[in-house]
């Protein structure tokens, strides 16, 4: 089984511009380009706002328990429903959860991490 990763970073819009460039260039030689899927801040202090520990937390009981709904996870959680799906909605936003709403009933949105690890990596 295949190990699926997100890459998490610390970047500054210049290096981020320059990759981007590198990218493209590497695209207009023919080259083939390896896509690699991440979320990357601006600076340390986003990181550490963004991803707190309570929301990281979440992720790894997203992961082991599969739960089929955001009260469930609340519960697992320990914390409030509203602070669960705030939380829940910043991640998704992120990249990081998927989610899954059912069509039928009473609307509840199921949520996923679809990777098994996060790589931390810090330009220096």
């Amino acid at each position: 089984m295949r190990v699926k990763r997100v890459r998490i970073g610390i970047k500054s819009t210049w290096e981020a511009l320059q990759d981007f460039a590198k990218t493209c260039k590497a695209i207009e030689r023919g080259e083939k380009v390896k896509k690699h899927v991440g979320v990357y801040f601006e600076d340390a202090e986003a990181f550490r706002k963004a991803l707190t520990t309570k929301r990281l937390e979440l992720l790894c009981l997203i992961k082991k328990h599969r739960p089929k709904t955001l009260r469930e996870l609340s519960r697992l959680a320990e914390r409030d429903l509203k602070n669960v799906a705030q939380d829940v909605e910043i991640l998704k936003n992120l990249g990081l959860v998927s989610i899954r709403k059912e069509k039928e009933g009473r609307k509840e949105v199921s949520p996923s991490v679809d990777y098994d690890s996060i790589e931390l990596m810090i330009t220096v």
